[in-house]
């Protein structure tokens, strides 16, 4: 008897809740079969439309949910009863899923009833994605509390998605990938044991609903074995370290998102076979087979997908399951030699490094010391200079780059924008939520979380009743940050270990270097920048790596600075040039903002360089503005790029001498 497939989905959202509502109608009339929400940064990092950090911000990378009217725009016509939903959250979990719970109770659904997950992984978002909040330990505890409610209150629930898929985008290798996410359910494991007063049978009950969300990368067959080796390491961990007897909850359950740090600019239309080639990875070996699939649409390295684009990849894992008969056989990798030891290595090369992390104290303690974001740093600078290099061939990169246009990326329309008017107009909404509820009970209503939070009792109920009495994700944010602080985790760059740069290229920038800087009279200082509520700083961090190598002295403060305070250090610090790093979608409003208080200053003859993920007549936008130069995914030779910021810098000085 064939296995049944997989679940389908599509990870969406944008705009509006309205917005994101008929999106996600539409592709659940398509065929898929479970919803993937993906939220806005504000969203995601516990602020309201109207804070200063979320100008630009506003519905650009996800859907913005700042109430329960938000929630239940977005899911109007969607009963929460017979859904199966993801939500990409982490650091503002324990709300989401409060607000989702509360709508659940109007629909008259039962919470017993409800299905679904939380990501929940805040540890990894010191290491990738950047959207953390408080301090690691309150963090670790916020984590502990959705597991424990959700035990009690939600079993069909997936409190935990440990998430190795931004570690892989970050650069993680294989090896990485497999320690640091089982560090993670490792450090959040012996917390709930710890503190949750769990006998044995409800602690492998909790056990059995942490699941995975991972990261399928090009190279298939050690992809095919990184998955195998999570089968057994996380069967052998739950069995030795926890003893968890009944088999059931020892299994590995897991869902994926295939790996969009590979999809390309250039010859876009060759993402489709990628997008391909890596569902194979999950879902071709029986044994480790993905619970849930979401694909990345094949133009996302271009800007936001169309609903089109989105079906694209729906169709992919429809014709993969039904039209293939892959799911009518039982392992076929099952007695491979070369299969059992490729997986005995990378388990061993797991359990190597698991022993050093444990050596430091802990998943918790490697993320406060900077070892793992450093790690992971280094990894991803080999990646890029094998790519730089040719040893790592990408087609339509660095190899077989002669192409036809594509008539599927050119002419008006190609790609989805969202209007800066979203913000504006949820803030004006916000406005009327506000003017609309009861300021007692959501005084009394936060009074109660607080008093959660500080006598360390589970927040989730005080969270529901909050979310029922009007609170918005900005107050319930703030509510915590007053109690846990707010926190700034390691760069990596300082810790990122130099390998020999010795190359003839490297060694031209850096003569550039020291002859532009005998020229100013002083070394040429750099500030990498990245204003706003993005937290994916990997390309931020390899220019910094880079320009540091090159010779150049490089201001780096990490993610999630306002344009004031952007300005205020090149001001302070006496910078060469700016560069910004931008990938939200949000580059157009956040440089116009940094570019007209840099004039305010009297910075006008300091160059501003961008980069992220930015449309042609964006592009054309931003030098308008007075831009001097912007980099894009197909920029993918870091020294050529830190050799124009050199010639940059240099043509600025002359002009102002």
């Amino acid at each position: 008897m064939a296995d049944k497939p997989w679940l389908f989905r599509t990870y969406a959202g944008h705009s509006t809740p309205e917005a994101s509502n008929r999106l996600y109608k539409s592709n659940l009339a398509k065929g898929q079969t479970g919803l993937s929400v993906a939220f806005d940064l504000p969203t995601q990092t516990g602020y309201d439309p109207d804070h200063v950090l979320s100008k630009g911000e506003v519905g650009k990378v996800g859907v913005p949910v700042s109430h329960l009217g938000d929630m239940r725009a977005l899911f109007d016509g969607i009963p929460l009863a017979k859904m199966n939903t993801s939500m990409t959250i982490n650091a503002t979990a324990a709300w989401l899923l409060a607000l989702y719970a509360a709508l659940a109770e109007e629909q008259g659904a039962a919470r017993e009833a409800l299905t679904g997950t939380t990501q929940n992984d805040i540890i990894k978002e010191y290491l990738s994605r950047g959207t953390y909040v408080f301090p690691p330990a309150p963090s670790l505890r916020l984590i502990r509390d959705v597991i424990l409610f959700t035990t009690k209150e939600m079993p069909k629930w997936n409190p935990m998605n440990v998430c190795s898929y931004h570690l892989q985008e970050a650069g993680a290798t294989p090896t990485q990938e497999l320690a640091y996410a089982l560090a993670t359910a490792i450090a959040v494991l012996d917390e709930v044991k710890e503190a949750g007063n769990l006998d044995q049978e409800a602690f492998e009950t909790t056990v059995g609903r942490i699941s995975f969300f991972v990261n399928a990368g090009m190279r298939l067959v050690t992809e095919i074995a990184k998955m195998r080796a999570f089968v057994d390491l996380w069967d052998e961990i739950t069995r030795d370290r926890y003893g968890v007897t009944n088999e059931k909850h020892r299994r590995f359950r897991y869902g994926v998102q295939v790996n969009s740090l590979g999809l390309t600019e250039q010859q876009p239309e060759n993402n489709v076979y990628r997008i391909l080639i890596q569902t194979l990875a999950v879902t071709l070996s029986k044994d480790a087979r993905a619970r849930a699939v979401q694909l990345p649409a094949w133009n996302e390295a271009l800007g936001l997908p169309r609903p089109w684009d989105q079906q694209w990849s729906l169709r992919a894992q429809q014709i993969l399951a039904y039209e293939t008969d892959i799911l009518e056989h039982d392992d076929i990798f099952g007695g491979s030699a070369v299969m059992d030891e490729k997986v005995a290595r990378l388990k061993d090369e797991a359990l190597a490094e698991l022993a050093r992390i444990d050596e430091m104290g802990g998943a918790i303690s490697a993320v406060q010391a900077g070892y793992m974001k450093g790690r992971l740093v280094e990894s991803n600078a080999r990646r890029l200079a094998a790519i730089e290099s040719g040893e790592l061939k990408v087609v339509g990169v660095n190899t077989y780059v002669e192409t036809e246009p594509s008539p599927l990326s050119t002419g008006a329309g190609s790609i989805q924008t969202v209007p800066e008017s979203v913000g504006e107009d949820a803030i004006e909404r916000l406005k009327a939520w506000r003017a609309s509820r009861d300021q007692k009970a959501v005084d009394k209503a936060l009074a109660e979380l607080a008093s959660a939070a500080k006598e360390d009792r589970n927040v989730m109920e005080a969270s529901v009743a909050a979310a029922k009495a009007g609170v918005t994700t900005g107050e319930w944010g703030q509510t915590l940050r007053e109690i846990f602080g707010e926190y700034r985790a390691p760069t990596g760059v300082g810790k990122a270990v130099r390998e020999d740069r010795s190359g003839s290229e490297i060694a031209e920038v850096r003569k550039s270097v020291e002859a532009a800087s005998a020229a100013l009279g002083r070394r040429l200082k750099l500030l990498v920048g990245k204003p706003g509520l993005d937290g994916h700083s990997n390309g931020a961090e390899q220019i910094a790596v880079r320009a540091r190598d090159c010779g150049f002295e490089v201001v780096y403060e990490g993610i999630r600075l306002t344009p004031a305070e952007i300005v205020n250090a090149a001001l302070e610090e006496g910078v060469h040039v700016v560069g910004l790093s931008i990938l939200s979608g949000s580059h157009l409003p956040l440089v116009r903002d940094v570019m007209e208080r840099m004039r305010k200053e009297g910075l006008d003859d300091v160059p501003v360089v961008v980069g992220g993920i930015i449309p042609p007549e964006d592009e054309r936008e931003l030098k308008a503005m007075g831009v001097a130069a912007v980099y894009t995914p197909k920029n993918f030779d870091l020294t050529a790029i830190i050799g124009d910021i050199v010639r940059i810098a240099e043509g600025a000085g002359e002009k102002a001498a």
